[in-house]
């Protein structure tokens, strides 16, 4: 059997235990508070995000890993014994991620390397990454485990809900003013994959009422299909997870195992603490 080598990104929202299982590698993204720089899942986590953004009262900026981290996962992957490599990126909306993947595929050149742009985020990618890996595991060719990831992407279902506004107006993505607005009158943004990126779906007022949008909507999407993998992810927030997870346990066939993870700092710095989210993967 040849020797594929599965290859992603933080943003994919995999805890590192879990990527090991499938040997699966992550680069990270990185964080970057003025002079000082942090590499996701390395040295830095959601909690630790937080606490310094919320220490210095201003966001950190983000960015892609660089063609040469890409480079370093690549040859290592290949000094190891791989014989080609499925790198699945963030989504190319999202993040300049998959450009650096495909750049850093320069540097091998008769080397077989496919980059796969997920047009995902979160576990949306991270399941995508997971498919590729279970098909080398089965036996699939190289061209195969690609098309099991992609092939994946129309069965996937997201759905999530910010609890504060708070830090979307520390970003500029919106004023002051109307943040503060909506945080007192608690209304809850609920959000879902919109031409590739993580877009506003619409707005609801309290908690209960975004906790149950949450699985109305969940419901809708999946249709009746049965529901083969699910994942909710958070931003410090396990008591919301908690929650989501007994609704969506109550309202739908859900799997045994339901996977809680941190959305990440590269995607949690654009979200802010609080958020929570459903992934479901449902058969064709």
């Amino acid at each position: 059997m040849s020797n594929i080598r599965i290859i992603t990104d933080t943003d994919s929202s995999l805890p590192a235990d879990l990527a090991a299982q499938y040997n699966i590698f992550q680069v990270p993204i990185t964080i970057q508070f003025g002079d000082e720089t942090f590499e996701t899942g390395v040295n830095i986590n959601d909690r630790q995000l937080f606490e310094k953004i919320d220490g210095l009262g201003k966001l950190p900026t983000t960015a892609a890993p660089s063609p040469s981290a890409f480079k370093s996962a690549y040859e290592n992957a290949f000094n190891t014994g791989a014989e080609s490599i499925i790198c699945v990126t963030v989504g190319s909306k999202i993040s300049r991620t998959y450009d650096s993947a495909v750049a850093a595929c320069e540097d091998f050149p008769g080397k077989l390397i496919t980059v796969v742009d997920t047009d995902y985020l979160s576990l949306g990618q991270g399941f995508m990454a997971i498919a590729a890996a279970e098909a080398v595991a089965k036996g699939a060719t190289h061209a195969e485990a690609v098309q099991a990831a992609r092939d994946l992407k129309p069965h996937l279902h997201l759905y999530g809900s910010l609890t504060t506004l708070k830090y979307l107006a520390m970003g500029g993505r919106i004023g002051q003013f109307p943040a503060k607005m909506a945080n007192l009158f608690d209304i809850r943004p609920v959000m879902t994959m919109i031409d590739g990126k993580l877009g506003l779906l619409e707005k609801v007022r309290t908690h209960r009422m975004a906790m149950n949008r949450l699985v109305q909507l969940l419901e809708k999407s999946v249709n009746g299909k049965k529901i083969l993998k699910a994942g909710i992810v958070h931003v410090n927030n396990l008591e919301d997870a908690a929650v989501l997870e007994a609704r969506l346990r109550a309202d739908l066939p859900m799997p045994p195992e339901i996977l809680v993870a941190e959305f990440t700092p590269g995607l949690s710095v654009h979200g802010g603490t609080g958020l929570v989210a459903a992934v479901l993967v449902t058969e064709d």
